[in-house]
């Protein structure tokens, strides 16, 4: 990584070994790469199989394919190929996943809104009628393996109320299918106290009250500064009583903006590892991008076989 900026962290934290070993001890999903045809996209699929992580099924121009395969000196001739050129190839994947063919999706050389207009609408058949997606990062620092799992970073741009309370139940379905029964959740603002002019403060207060009957099993907070989310000096020297403060497993962020850029600075200014998957549809969707390094890639697919097993 280039360091010449002095806020860029020099190394990638790996992904985290207990989460990567009990994937491997799952059976091997299916793992549909939705346009395969280029070579970073096929390496990153062909670093999932040699970890046990993924079995392929190539979608994409036939060709293409296999030019990238040659490329990158893999041979593909074992693997499930369908051809599928250019937007033919996310419906494909749709449907494979509808009828039980593969077990998760992975986005290749595709334009984010092109791929998921082949998954996320109603008539792809992936997700029950209403329901609404969400992307979770599951992000940790480099020397723990307890994750952060944000929300939503990658998605909803504008999330409305609805919205953002579908992402917090995903991320609390993914922090429990990772084994965590004493879920805490802060929800971002730039304040914690309720402010009229701050929609999104008066948002998080509605979100905080709905989850103490709607999520149980999770304590959720909110609106709380980023400060009180990662700190519990901060909170005890603003008098804030939080059980949250310092010890959140999820954040749940009021826009895309704000989510990216601190997922962006915590990769590129901490070294984290940043796995991520759009959850909220019969397969889970590994949403990756072309400038993640090895260990968010496979950190992704590692969370795609833990959810894909516990469908």
């Amino acid at each position: 990584m280039n360091s010449a900026f002095p806020f860029l962290a020099t190394d990638t934290a790996p992904c985290p070994p207990g989460l990567l070993a009990r994937a491997q001890a799952l059976p091997t999903p299916r793992v549909a790469l939705v346009n395969a045809g280029s070579d970073v996209p096929l390496s990153g699929l062909r670093e999932a199989v040699d970890l046990g992580l993924a079995e392929p099924v190539l979608l994409g121009d036939r060709d293409k394919i296999n030019a990238a395969a040659d490329r990158i000196g893999w041979d593909i001739s074992p693997y499930r190929l369908e051809h599928a050129p250019h937007e033919a190839a996310a419906p494909l994947a749709a449907m494979l996943a509808r009828h039980g063919e593969v077990n998760s999706i992975m986005k290749g050389q595709v334009h984010t809104s092109t791929f998921l207009k082949g998954l996320l609408p109603s008539k792809a058949g992936l997700r029950e009628e209403g329901a609404r997606a969400g992307h979770v990062f599951h992000i940790t620092k480099p020397g723990s393996e307890r994750p952060l799992l944000l929300t939503d970073a990658a998605l909803n741009v504008n999330p409305n109320l609805d919205t953002r309370k579908a992402c917090l139940i995903h991320a609390v379905a993914l922090a429990r299918t990772l084994g965590d029964m004493q879920i805490k959740a802060g929800l971002l603002s730039p304040t914690e106290d309720p402010i009229p002019s701050i929609p999104n403060t008066m948002e998080a207060a509605e979100i905080a009250a709905w989850a103490k009957d709607a999520l149980p099993d999770a304590t959720v907070q909110g609106p709380m500064a980023l400060d009180l989310i990662f700190s519990q000096e901060a909170a005890k020297l603003k008098n804030y009583v939080s059980d949250v403060a310092g010890d959140a497993d999820i954040m749940l962020v009021p826009n895309i903006t704000s989510g990216n850029a601190l997922f962006k600075l915590m990769v590129l200014g901490m070294g984290c590892c940043a796995g991520g998957l759009v959850m909220g549809l019969k397969v889970p969707v590994l949403l990756t991008s072309r400038s993640q390094k090895a260990p968010d890639r496979i950190c992704s697919a590692a969370l795609g076989a833990i959810v894909a097993a516990a469908a």
